[in-house]
């Protein structure tokens, strides 16, 4: 994939995995009761800020806070540009 869409500073660009459509147990969960998921992989990231480096790379799967971020769509697929703080963890 090849987006022309640099971040900058401490933002990351982030797409987010597709929402569970079953549960654990099996049973099928409507549209309209999916939760927003809270993982994704990083596409782009900025160059840091002067005295902090990014820890993240392009490819790292992440776990972010639920209300962070700010949705795009670019290309018809649908991204989330956050601050590398809202990352919570890279698993």
């Amino acid at each position: 994939m090849s987006l022309n869409i640099k971040p900058l500073a401490d933002r990351v660009l982030v797409e987010p995995a597709p929402a569970e459509t079953k549960t654990a147990s099996g049973i099928i969960i409507p549209d309209n009761a999916k939760e927003k998921p809270q993982k994704g992989t990083v596409v782009a990231v900025g160059n840091g800020k002067k005295d902090e480096p990014l820890t993240v790379k392009v490819g790292d799967t992440v776990l972010y806070s639920k209300y962070g971020g700010t949705d795009l769509k670019l290309e018809g697929t649908d991204y989330l540009m956050m601050r590398e703080s809202d990352i919570l963890a890279i698993i």
